[in-house]
């Protein structure tokens, strides 16, 4: 299960409407069972459906986890037009079974956030609670 606090949960909604018309992405970092900080990555391919974050970036966010104690959880990018499900793209560049894979939809009038396990192709939706801080 992926637990992530109130204000996590409205920030990656805020992130993702922000980025329209283009997918927005990131990293998810956990400490003590609950995803406590958030990292916006550039998408490098400013594209409505795919990403490409910048390896600067990603290089920074881990170091800035290993110094605070926190562990690499979940990527997360947004569906701007499409539901919150696995694309045959994000499911073939799904290269870690470890982490969740995030995706904030906003096909619908309401944002909608799913997690998924994603493993040698085979996807499995993971259980996502969103918690008070």
């Amino acid at each position: 299960m992926l637990k992530i606090t109130s204000e996590i949960w409205a920030a990656l909604v805020r992130h993702a409407q922000n980025g329209l018309p283009h997918e927005v992405c990131g990293y998810l970092a956990e400490k003590e069972g609950r995803v406590v900080v958030y990292y916006e990555m550039t998408n490098t391919d400013a594209a409505h459906d795919h990403f490409s974050m910048k390896p600067e970036e990603q290089f920074k966010a881990v170091k800035d986890m290993r110094q605070k104690g926190l562990v690499l959880r979940a990527v997360y990018h947004s569906h701007p037009e499409t539901p919150a499900r696995p694309s045959q793209e994000d499911i073939k560049l799904a290269y870690d079974p470890q982490l969740s894979y995030v995706i904030i939809s906003l096909a619908e009038t309401d944002p909608v956030i799913r997690s998924f396990r994603i493993n040698k192709g085979e996807v499995a939706e993971e259980p996502l609670e969103r918690i008070d801080a």
